[in-house]
């Protein structure tokens, strides 16, 4: 079977091609490694450097002939969406609907898409989210998301094409990048390993769901065969603040210092965390790891990384 991922170079992309591949799966990449990285590239994989905008996109589609498509590439930054939403819409919108163009015209028998549990949903709601809410996205990233979600709706019925969506919550673990916007665990890392204080933006007591990227890659695969047409929250459904957060990390790097409180950013939700009932049931998935455990692989990926 030949699946292609699109954004397989990058952080939870890249850990699904090693996985696709390990069950035995011929797998295809295409990234533009704008943010995703030549060292995240499984060396089984063939490789295409383009961008899912451009037109030679229905090249690589007559040569892979793939029959499944994981569409992970995105533009992921909350804040660059807000500084250029255009961008933002040219990535998201415009690459997604190039995208399955080509797969309406090379028949590809299901689009498994990486979506928000996060944005979508938006500030103002009873917790925790569940997939039927009415969205409520404040940030172009988020518009956009659920801007591709209603593509895959409509190609799902005009076209007779499976299309599935993935609405991750806060997804961490090796690999993510300790530089950028999101992926707290990431950044309060790198700070520790560093001796710098983790800045923590308000009174901490904000509320996410952390799941590890291995559990999310699982859901992912699990859609192959499961859920079609369907969306999904993937998530754990347990709810973490981030001073929780901080402690556990804390405790793990044995770091005796405490992090530095800073005015909350503008925009940023402060609660939120994902019913999973409905993948669970669908798709048989359930989180294997803890976020302790989770915490722990994960430092000691970014202790050999020499962060």
């Amino acid at each position: 079977m030949r699946i292609l991922v699109t954004g397989g170079a990058g952080f939870i992309g890249s850990h699904l091609v090693d996985e696709l591949l390990r069950k035995g799966y011929e797998v295809f990449i295409v990234d533009n490694l704008s943010t995703g990285k030549k060292e995240n590239i499984n060396s089984k994989a063939n490789f295409y450097k383009s961008d899912i905008r451009k037109p030679n996109l229905g090249k690589i589609f007559a040569e892979v002939k793939p029959d499944y498509v994981f569409h992970f590439a995105a533009q992921i930054d909350v804040r660059k969406s807000v500084s250029n939403p255009l961008f933002d819409a040219e990535n998201n919108i415009s690459g997604t609907i190039n995208l399955l163009e080509r797969c309406k015209e090379f028949k590809v028998k299901k689009v498994i898409f990486a979506s928000s549990g996060g944005v979508i949903y938006g500030k103002k709601r009873d917790l925790p989210a569940i997939e039927d809410m009415v969205p409520n996205p404040f940030s172009p990233y988020g518009i956009s998301k659920l801007c591709c979600e209603y593509y895959m709706k409509y190609y799902s019925l005009w076209h007779g094409m499976n299309c599935t969506s993935l609405r991750f919550s806060n997804v961490y673990g090796p690999r993510q990048n300790p530089y950028g916007e999101a992926g707290v665990v990431a950044i309060f890392i790198r700070n520790i390993l560093n001796g710098e204080r983790p800045s923590i933006f308000g009174d901490g007591e904000q509320i996410r769901d952390y799941i590890l990227v291995n559990d999310a890659v699982s859901a992912s695969i699990s859609c192959i065969e499961k859920g079609d047409n369907e969306i999904f929250n993937i998530g754990t459904g347990v709810p973490t603040s981030v001073n929780r957060l901080f402690k556990i990390l804390k405790s793990n790097l044995n770091f005796e210092g405490e992090p530095e409180y800073k005015p909350k950013r503008p925009g940023e939700l402060y609660k939120n965390y994902l019913n999973c009932e409905k993948a669970k049931k669908e798709i048989d998935f359930k989180p294997q790891v803890s976020l302790e455990y989770g915490i722990r692989y994960t430092i000691e990926w970014f202790k050999k990384e020499k962060w």
